[in-house]
């Protein structure tokens, strides 16, 4: 029997509740307070009765049984840096009251097993890991070059997020403890993350707060996997006609990973790897399409070493990029990825306030920004620039170990042609060109709010092309490409993943664009989204659909991602 909706008519004694539980400090309350909760990175917005940051994963437990006992939605939210709203509400159709939890406050990671795994609390960041690894020669699952600044850990296990690093696929555990709201109403804690822990929730949490595990607790597990091993051989079938790596692919939906908020993760064990000393990297042009495609069959069918990274930008994501991503580019590369979250906080509230004022300029700290990196010097190298000159296509390879030979004997047979070219990168050069990449999601988001009377919004797919499609390169139809202004296009080359940003003409409706977009990727058997979660922008395929279900039987945690129900009971 499920329990009945609750449309919180009165909700003073739930926020008394959420009061008692974290103070007054963190329960937030009102439009102002909560919109920055409330709105997502680059999409999608909604109400919500409150916000509530808790400071333990004790409290964290708490928060959730009273929002239970309440009937009220649940939408968990780490870093917010999502794309696709998959952590924000979604206007105001919902049932019932909506609650968001937001983690920032639960950081905390154990490296266990002498560092070749870590066990990462709910808002512990990417770069934090990355740091933390790399004391002790080793990496994380993912590392900064994929598309969010300050992304979570757990945000990326909860939506199979693929990472832009080839040996190690989308991000994926089957070991986690988690909480699910079951069928009658109530909250079950779930230990599968391999650590005796004891038995009572509240004590069990209250030792994962305290970070003091002993290793005696930890048990492995030898039937759950804390990444996904058969990746490398899997994208390596590039005659197979599936995508290697798609949010909605039935591989990699177990318990937490590819939840999409329908369960409340405490806890990730995940694996670390090796870090490569040994790297290089080299730099391709080319006005020819089928030479890239040439090269990646090569590569991924012969050679002993995979790329470690393999990334792709068109000219039109260079251009963009190189003039709109530029402040990006500048403050990770002098003040380092985890300054800027607190940097995109202060941001956001300084646009908050000057937006509340009806004289205040639409995007002024975007202007401001722009017209500051405007006076500084080119930042990026002459020879990526003269390649930027004649080519149209670029792809940045980072090879380590045996690869290293393996690219540099490869590409001095292939090159130089008519049409392509490559050269070995300086430190320097590799650097830059990876980072140029990185900023390519922001610099997109900086062109859409300078250029309001050109552009009505942004259309941005992340598309995975099957293993065997060989006409990567796209060529839209008149009736689809008289509708846009632009588009700038990067992608995961050696994964076939692609991330397409359309900047629609003023006046176009962008639900009709994206229909029509996805209709025509459906006659090519690509799969979508390939690793930015469903959110409120794709559909959950059955497979998806029925994970959630699963998890969440209320569809109380996060309901209508996936344009799935937002109603008490999938109703």
């Amino acid at each position: 029997m499920h329990a009945p909706a609750s449309t919180t008519s009165d909700p003073a004694p739930l926020l008394r509740d959420l009061q008692g539980i974290v103070g007054s400090r963190y329960l937030l309350t009102g439009d102002r307070k909560t919109e920055r909760y409330r709105t997502g990175f680059r999409f999608g917005s909604g109400k919500a009765l409150a916000v509530v940051v808790p400071g333990s994963l004790v409290e964290l437990w708490k928060l959730v049984n009273a929002c239970a006992k309440a009937g009220v939605i649940i939408i968990m939210q780490a870093a917010n840096t999502g794309l696709t709203g998959g952590s924000t509400p979604d206007g105001d159709t919902y049932d019932r009251d909506i609650v968001i939890i937001s983690t920032t406050r639960l950081q905390g990671i154990q490296l266990i097993r002498r560092g070749t795994q870590a066990i990462c609390l709910p808002g512990s960041r990417l770069f934090e890991l990355e740091e933390l690894t790399a004391k002790i020669g080793r990496e994380p699952h993912s590392r900064i070059g994929s598309s969010c600044i300050g992304a979570s850990i757990l945000g990326g296990i909860c939506n199979n997020s693929g990472g832009a690093l080839i040996h190690r696929g989308p991000a994926y555990t089957e070991m986690a403890l988690y909480a699910r709201i079951t069928p009658e109403g109530g909250v079950e804690l779930v230990n599968h993350l391999g650590v005796a822990l004891g038995n009572e929730p509240e004590a069990m949490l209250a030792r994962l707060d305290a970070g003091d595990l002993d290793e005696g607790a930890i048990k492995d597990d030898a039937t759950r996997a804390c990444s996904d091993h058969g990746y490398q051989q899997h994208v390596r079938q590039v005659d197979a006609d599936t995508p290697a790596r798609f949010n909605n692919d039935p591989r990699h939906l177990h318990e937490a990973a590819g939840s999409g908020g329908h369960v409340v993760v405490f806890a990730v064990r995940l694996d670390t790897f090796p870090r490569e000393d040994d790297i290089v990297d080299f730099y391709v042009g080319t006005n020819d399409p089928a030479e890239l495609t040439a090269l990646r069959r090569t590569i991924l069918t012969t050679f002993a070493e995979l790329p470690i990274q393999g990334e792709y930008i068109h000219r039109s994501a260079f251009r963009l990029t190189e003039r709109y991503g530029k402040d990006t580019f500048l403050a990770i590369r002098y003040l380092g990825a985890k300054h800027l979250p607190r940097l995109f906080a202060l941001k956001g509230r300084f646009d908050a306030f000057f937006g509340r004022l009806s004289w205040g300029p639409h995007d002024l700290s975007d202007r401001i920004m722009q017209a500051a990196v405007a006076l500084l010097p080119r930042h990026l190298p002459e020879r990526m620039r003269d390649f930027d000159r004649r080519f149209e296509h670029h792809l940045m390879l980072r090879m380590g170990g045996k690869g290293i030979v393996e690219a540099r004997t490869l590409l001095s047979q292939v090159f130089p042609t008519r049409t392509g070219e490559w050269f070995e990168c300086t430190k320097d050069e590799g650097e830059k060109a990876f980072l140029h990449r990185f900023a390519v999601a922001g610099a997109s988001i900086r062109y859409r709010a300078l250029h309001r009377d050109l552009v009505a919004d942004i259309v941005a797919l992340d598309v995975a092309l099957r293993r065997d499609d060989q006409d990567w390169n796209e060529h839209l139809p008149e009736d689809i490409a008289r509708r846009i202004v632009g588009i700038s296009t990067c992608g995961h080359f050696f994964c076939h993943v692609f991330h397409r940003d359309y900047f629609l003409k003023k006046g176009e409706d962008p639900v009709a664009f994206e229909h029509a977009m996805l209709r025509l990727l459906d006659t090519r058997g690509a799969e979508y989204p390939a690793e930015h979660n469903v959110g409120h922008l794709y559909p959950a395929k059955e497979a998806l659909k029925e994970h959630y279900r699963a998890l969440d039987p209320t569809n109380s945690l996060n309901p209508g991602i996936g344009l799935t129900s937002k109603l008490a009971n999938w109703a």
